[in-house]
């Protein structure tokens, strides 16, 4: 990253510290008896610009993760957006959430929790474990995640 500076100063001189090593240029001109400096700088610093990530939250990364999981499946786009409406309705994408009346427990908010074991031991705190679970109960039971999405809007449950 380059920045290029000038100022002027007019009858003296400006002096200033960097963390970066500056190319000084100066140019001394006289305009009708007064002294006139000006300071031409470059700084080159190799500072870059942090890269954003899409997925900085737990909610986000977990989303992440079904899209990739749901996208093995060969499922459409559109199935995503069902799944999320879904799991934000149930968990809000939170693989801790525990529902304190029922004892459902993860993203998919399965009821007991202990079912997600079959996918793995780390059910409590994988979501990737979950989410496998997850999408695996919706195919065999609803077909797709709209399926699960349409039976959830009329019963409000899954």
């Amino acid at each position: 990253m380059t920045v290029v500076a000038a100022s002027a100063v007019v009858g003296s001189t400006a002096t200033g510290t960097s963390e970066a090593t500056p190319t000084t240029a100066v140019e001394d001109t006289t305009v009708e008896g007064t002294a006139e400096r000006v300071h031409l700088a470059t700084w080159s610093t190799e500072a870059r610009p942090r890269p954003r990530s899409l997925a900085r939250t737990t909610k986000g990364r977990n989303k992440a993760i079904a899209f990739r999981l749901l996208s093995r499946r060969a499922w459409s786009h559109d199935q995503f957006r069902c799944l999320d409406s879904l799991w934000t309705k149930e968990s809000n994408w939170n693989h801790r959430a525990r529902n304190r009346y029922t004892g459902a427990y993860g993203i998919p908010q399965a009821l007991p929790g202990s079912k997600m074991s079959d996918s793995g031991r780390d059910w409590r705190s994988s979501p990737v474990t979950q989410i496998r679970w997850g999408l695996r109960y919706i195919k065999q039971r609803y077909g797709s995640p709209c399926g699960a999405w349409g039976h959830f809007r009329s019963t409000n449950w899954y």
